[in-house]
């Protein structure tokens, strides 16, 4: 653990973790000073001010300076002017999550991935829950790990979704079972539209395991099959758990499937988990998704028979292909959470009837040009919306029969609502992010909850 009394400390974000981590440092006795470029919620500023920790606002003073180390929020990018006169100047910059690690007293296991690490962040704390484990759920959602790690212990365990934000300023972070689940084009705005780079950050997961910890990885994914040669030959890395929907892995450990059967094999010895149709969640993804929850469970000794169960329960999460209701015969179905192009894919690829899509919002860089044959094969209209909505007419408008704009989500939805047939689907999978007209995903996803209820 390190030492942080009567540190001097910046936060850099009043966002969720901004908060989480300055009032962790607080009750470990450090100094602390949060600082943020835009305006501060109110609700913020009453509790920084409970806690007695200054603050500023719209904008970055002399006060951001001089500190022992610099902690960030996912949400403040490596190239913002402060973060780099702090790196510039050869001081510290550590993410929330690392922060809160160094105070944690759990065995952790951290998710990430482009997409999938919500799902399979909650998968596996349903799977907790109905083993009976003591743990806390975290991280990238619900809890910052700051708020929760005073409650963990040695007999408990701390599930975390990790962004690549998070993992872009980790030191010493280190899970005991690490799970990456793909790596796709996503967020390159934030990584100079260079694709390595971002590869990259999301390998940092595995950074600090050695050879008496667990990696759990997609073997179908190509990005990560050509990292998985070098980790091999690296002393002292990780144990290697594949998990395929398209291979047989019997001469390895892992997870794979054989005649519509799951099987996973862990330390040489294989077994029939279920048959692939007894999963709750469908499409090929969510197979994929089970498979890494199901490695994950038993590597920490959780038994088959609670894997199985589940498998078999799980509901999903909110947000992500979640059905909203069915008006005349046609499911609308909000996917609010698909933040990017393969999630989109994703999307698509879970339905096999005829489709309204709902795309748009803050651009990051899309190609939707690797959604046209999806489109062509399945989608009759698209509705645009957005900051996005130039970028997507001049992609994709002549590969669909119908292309409209929105003004807003409830614009949108009633036009879908027009042209959507009984026995059809209208599905919101937006492919960028929210923030040009909405707080985050969850925002933009219950404004599509409450138009499609009004119809």
């Amino acid at each position: 653990m390190r030492e942080v009394a009567n540190k001097h400390i910046v936060v850099v974000g009043a966002a969720r973790s901004g908060l989480a981590v300055a009032s962790l440092l607080k009750r470990k006795g450090a100094e602390v000073f949060v600082t943020d470029h835009g305006t501060i919620d109110e609700s913020v500023k009453k509790k920084l001010n409970t806690l007695g920790i200054d603050f500023e606002e719209n904008g970055h003073t002399s006060k951001a300076e001089g500190a022992s180390f610099l902690a960030i929020s996912p949400g403040v990018p490596t190239e913002a002017p402060l973060v780099q006169k702090y790196l510039n100047s050869d001081k510290e910059v550590y993410s929330e999550i690392e922060i809160a690690s160094w105070f944690n007293k759990s065995p952790i296991v951290a998710v990430t991935g482009s997409n999938g690490k919500t799902t399979v962040t909650n998968w596996l704390d349903h799977t907790w829950e109905k083993a009976g484990r003591d743990h806390i759920t975290g991280g990238n959602i619900g809890y910052a790990f700051s708020d929760k790690v005073d409650q963990t212990s040695e007999n408990s365990e701390a599930l975390l979704e990790v962004s690549s934000f998070q993992l872009d300023h980790i030191d010493t972070f280190h899970p005991n079972i690490s799970v990456l689940l793909n790596i796709t084009a996503d967020h390159l705005d934030r990584y100079n539209h260079n694709f390595s780079s971002y590869a990259k950050s999301k390998f940092r997961i595995i950074e600090n395991q050695t050879g008496e910890d667990w990696f759990i990885y997609n073997y179908d994914d190509p990005t990560i099959a050509k990292h998985i040669d070098s980790l091999k030959k690296k002393e002292d890395a990780p144990r290697l758990l594949p998990f395929s929907t398209s291979e047989d892995l019997s001469e390895t450990d892992g997870a794979f499937i054989r005649n519509q059967n799951i099987i996973l094999k862990i330390n040489k010895q294989e077994e029939v988990l279920m048959p692939t149709r007894d999963v709750k969640l469908s499409g090929k993804h969510n197979l994929s998704n089970g498979l890494a929850t199901a490695l994950a469970a038993r590597a920490s000794e959780i038994k088959s028979d609670v894997i199985r169960e589940s498998l078999r329960t799980f509901e999903g999460v909110e947000h992500r292909l979640e059905l909203v209701r069915k008006v005349n015969g046609v499911k609308y179905i909000n996917d609010s959470k698909a933040t990017n192009i393969n999630a989109v894919w994703y999307a698509l690829d879970s339905f096999d009837v005829p489709m309204t899509i709902i795309l748009g919002g803050r651009d990051k860089g899309n190609d939707y040009s690797e959604l046209v044959n999806q489109i062509q094969e399945k989608v009759h209209t698209i509705i645009a919306m957005g900051e996005a909505q130039p970028m997507i007419e001049e992609q994709l408008k002549s590969v669909v029969p119908n292309f409209k704009t929105a003004e807003d989500m409830n614009h949108a939805v009633r036009s879908a609502k027009e042209v959507a047939k009984r026995g059809e689907v209208v599905l919101l999978s937006p492919a960028c992010s929210s923030f040009d007209m909405y707080d985050n995903y969850e925002h933009r996803g219950n404004e599509f909850k409450k138009a499609v209820n009004r119809l």
